[in-house]
């Protein structure tokens, strides 16, 4: 009896093709075809719009969509959409809070497989990309695209506001902040909130007394590096803020604008127990010490103790036996600025 020979299909499911250089199965003979192009670096499928070109038509169709800016994926918890449904099944992980890829070295992990890579190089300390115009390097291809705006002049993000125009995208949501009012970073010791997190930072130092800046001539400390450069021109001799009233330069630009108020006769700092006004901040907190009879200067060498620092300097020449203040009509010297002023009328007949 003949036996009959009956073409059974493969079940529904079952993948019987396998790729002889990865291991990877299909269902289906063509879906085999397909992925063989990725090993043999064979690129079929070529963009008519741009040079691009790739081994799969699904990519092409992906890469498509950055000219059309379609975006027809779309997040049902929030407003975030996209051009493909992988991005989409990431981006709904920040929902969920599922982080499927793991750190082998540390306990990092993260929501897609290109993150953890990039993480990686963290520990290998690999930088692959490299600017072909500086030589600079760096481990991910969007910080190399942001680093040759500095050679191209590029910025591409531009405020619809002001029109102000920056290289990175981080750099304008900030900026943007600046016209909404947003403080979206808040203090968890006291009620100070702010638009950046860079200015928190610099903010918790006031808490926790920290002064990472340190002068390298000198032992001045600050908490932020603003602070650290204007010193140093105390060092350096260094004056770039010039009044354009007069002739005074000084080292920071709120110096000069504190010193315009003697120009202008403005008196912006009020003192909320009295009428008192004036032009220097610094004042304005000298003077509130006759309200409270706080002395925070004290002397080293004896039991003095005042309001000012440089009423402590001048009390310090007793000690020091210094006479800093001299006659411009006679040899006389002394160490306080009021026994000049009481010495000179000497000169002039007792008018002032």
């Amino acid at each position: 009896m003949e036996s009959s020979h009956l073409h059974v299909p493969p079940a529904e499911g079952e993948k019987l093709h396998a790729c002889d250089m990865c291991g990877h199965r299909f269902a289906l003979e063509t879906h085999l075809q397909t992925h063989a192009l990725i090993h043999s670096g064979e690129k079929p499928y070529v963009c008519i719009t741009c040079d691009y070109r790739c081994s799969q038509m699904c990519e092409l169709k992906r890469h498509k969509r950055t000219h059309t800016g379609e975006k027809s994926y779309v997040c049902d918890i929030c407003s975030y959409s996209c051009s493909n449904s992988s991005s989409l099944k990431i981006h709904f992980r920040t929902h969920s809070g599922e982080k499927p890829y793991a750190c082998d070295t540390c306990e990092y992990k993260c929501t897609s497989s290109s993150i953890l890579q990039r993480h990686k190089l963290t520990h290998t300390g690999e930088k692959p990309y490299t600017c072909d115009m500086c030589d600079y390097s760096c481990s991910r291809m969007a910080t190399l695209k942001q680093h040759k705006r500095i050679h191209t002049g590029e910025k591409p993000y531009v405020c619809d506001t002001c029109g102000d125009r920056y290289t990175k995208l981080a750099s304008l949501k900030t900026h943007v902040r600046t016209h909404t009012g947003e403080k979206c970073y808040a203090c968890e010791t006291c009620e100070y909130s702010c638009s950046r997190m860079r200015t928190l930072k610099r903010h918790k130092r006031i808490h926790t007394g920290e002064k990472p800046y340190v002068c390298d001539i000198c032992s001045y400390s600050c908490s932020n590096l603003g602070y650290m450069k204007v010193h140093f021109r105390t060092h350096s001799g260094e004056k770039p803020y010039a009044c354009d009233t007069c002739q005074y330069k000084c080292t920071s630009s709120n110096s000069l604008k504190q010193h315009k108020h003697i120009h202008t006769g403005e008196k912006p700092y009020a003192c909320d127990m009295c009428d008192y006004r004036c032009n220097q901040p610094a004042n304005l907190n000298k003077h509130k010490r006759a309200h409270t009879g706080r002395k925070p200067y004290a002397c080293d060498k004896c039991q003095y103790k005042c309001t000012s620092s440089s009423s402590l300097k001048q009390h310090k020449h007793i000690h020091t036996g210094e006479k800093p203040y001299a006659c411009d009509m006679c040899d006389y010297r002394c160490n306080q600025p009021a026994n000049l002023k009481k010495h000179k009328r000497t000169h002039t007949g007792g008018k002032p």
